[in-house]
């Protein structure tokens, strides 16, 4: 339920940061919302919540790495040969399940976790100079709209 309220309140700044920005557009200010900004408030900021972040992020990190694939493959092959002479004794089933089980889960999901790394490295990466460039063009956009009110201040006197 925390959680929901947490969206609520972050769905409500965000509705008001629109209606500013819509309608007093020289009045907003670009904001940059780092990945910390989001894990504190996901978890939060007191000490157990800190701490779950931290521990969260280390399996993470551990499991998604391709290490933890090279030690998943060899788990994987210590049950390699039983499953393959059941198969070539015709039990299809235990081959399909290692297949399955043993090797495909247990070895994809290191190696997906570490892409999913990869590409979420490169978006950040694109967010920072996309709030840059959007930071930059805002100014560029604050200027031009003084001047125009400067020249129309002019042209009513």
């Amino acid at each position: 339920m925390a959680e929901a309220a947490r969206h609520s309140r972050a769905s409500a700044a965000h509705h008001e940061a629109m209606r500013t920005a819509t309608e007093s557009p020289t009045m907003h200010v670009p904001r940059h919302v780092s990945t910390r900004e989001v894990r504190a408030d996901l978890y939060g900021a007191h000490a157990v919540g800190r701490f779950n972040d931290w521990l969260a992020l280390q399996i993470t990190r551990a499991t998604g790495s391709m290490w933890a694939a090279y030690v998943f493959v060899l788990i994987a092959l210590v049950s390699f040969p039983q499953a393959l002479e059941a198969f070539l004794h015709g039990d299809t089933l235990t081959g399909v399940t290692w297949l399955s089980q043993s090797f495909l889960q247990l070895v994809l999901l290191p190696i997906l976790m570490v892409g999913q790394r990869v590409i979420s490295a490169a978006q950040d990466a694109r967010a920072e100079t996309d709030h840059e460039t959007l930071t930059a063009l805002h100014k560029i956009n604050v200027q031009q709209l003084q001047i125009l009110e400067a020249l129309q201040k002019l042209e009513n006197k």
